[in-house]
């Protein structure tokens, strides 16, 4: 098999950098393990910055997240004892939100593949990229019991935290910066509407998130200790939890429901350098992860495949390779941007366990200075609101 790109990973990173790849008229073979089924299933964040909404829309993408998600302008912040205020991302920037899961964004995502009968090949076994460095790179994988080469010119790692893309750069040449948090998230999905506002609480008994998927969908978050499971946490034991963090004013209007999901993810930051190592680039959680608290996961994904496929587009057109060398640097900075964004939040609306009577006051103090302080509330909603794309 040969085609131009190699890319290892068919989750949104994936799909979406082979459906632009498509409209700049590049070949791409995307090599899935898992099932189709099962990547549609996998249940993660859902809050899409401008940036990625106008790069699903020019990808004629938007018809079904225009038609079915919930535009939002901000977030509010609540903490135990005090009034909330609102982080008016429109207001100070221009901005809005749109809160579209993605498990949705992957299914519009196989159907525009499908569409053009692309190449997306799943339940692939022993992915494995080669001679990344040199000028002719190749896969190899096992699909339906037999054995595969693909070459290409270049691989497209889009295949997650986990994935083998990133073990492709050398030990020596890599370098990894980690944060774990003392703590996770217990999340649900239920079909109940959501409270009008994505609100973020902090709480004496920890961190407390209401979210929105669609007007009769909601996703609701509490921080829990690392060592619980799920099977510790009924239905009716997080929505008590879930209403004691919340003021009672807003507590009364959390409508409960069954969950349809529940999971608990643990919290950290992580970063991966370089994201380019030869004909090898590192797309989305292949190259960081960040707290949800910064609702930054995804929309990292859109801007490095956003990136790549700039650079990959200018190479094929002109021979120019500006960009490909210039990528890892660019996708870098919009990553520690949101890195920090979404780690300075987590610190700032999490109780941490060992924090001192100091640290509780100074956290207050920061609260009470966001809330009264046009300026900064300007600053954080540019921050949570995204960096616009770079010039090429």
């Amino acid at each position: 098999m040969k085609t131009q790109v190699a890319i290892i990973g068919g989750g949104p990173a994936g799909l979406l950098l082979a459906e632009l790849l498509h409209r700049q008229g590049i070949d791409s073979v995307v090599l899935e393990k898992h099932s189709r089924e099962h990547v549609i299933a996998r249940i993660r964040a859902g809050v899409l910055e401008q940036t990625t909404v106008d790069v699903l829309r020019a990808a004629g993408l938007g018809a079904r997240m225009d038609a079915l998600g919930h535009v939002h302008d901000g977030m509010r912040i609540v903490w135990a004892g005090r009034d909330s205020f609102y982080i008016d991302c429109h207001k100070h920037l221009g901005k809005r939100f749109m809160a579209y899961g993605q498990s949705q964004i992957q299914e519009d995502l196989f159907a525009a593949a499908d569409r053009r009968s692309a190449q997306v090949l799943t339940e692939c076994d022993a992915v494995q990229p080669h001679d990344v460095a040199g000028e002719q790179p190749w896969v190899s994988f096992r699909h339906r019991g037999e054995d595969f080469r693909l070459d290409c010119d270049f691989i497209a790692g889009c295949d997650g935290f986990h994935g083998v893309s990133r073990q492709a750069i050398p030990a020596t040449l890599r370098r990894e910066f980690e944060k774990a948090y003392p703590f996770g998230w217990l999340g649900i999905l239920s079909r109940t509407p959501p409270l009008p506002d994505i609100t973020y609480v902090n709480h004496p008994r920890g961190f407390a998130l209401g979210s929105q998927r669609s007007p009769m969908l909601s996703r609701w978050y509490i921080q829990v200790p690392l060592a619980d499971t799920v099977d510790d946490w009924s239905d009716d034991r997080f929505w008590a939890e879930l209403a004691a963090r919340f003021p009672s004013e807003m507590a009364r209007q959390i409508v409960t429901g069954a969950s349809i999901e529940k999971s608990i993810a643990p919290l950290r930051s992580f970063v991966a350098e370089p994201m380019r190592h030869g004909h090898l680039f590192l797309c989305g959680d292949a190259a960081h992860i960040v707290p949800p608290t910064g609702a930054k996961g995804i929309n990292l994904a859109v801007s490095d495949v956003f990136y790549l496929q700039r650079a990959l587009a200018a190479f094929y057109a002109s021979g120019s390779s500006a960009l490909i060398d210039a990528y890892s640097a660019t996708a870098l900075r919009r990553v520690w941007s949101s890195e920090r964004t979404s780690w300075y939040l987590t610190k700032l609306l999490h109780r941490f366990p060992g924090d001192s009577d100091f640290d509780q006051r100074a956290q207050e103090s920061e609260l009470d200075y966001l809330k009264s302080s046009p300026h900064a509330q300007a600053s954080l909603a540019e921050q949570y609101a995204g960096m616009p794309f770079e010039p090429a």
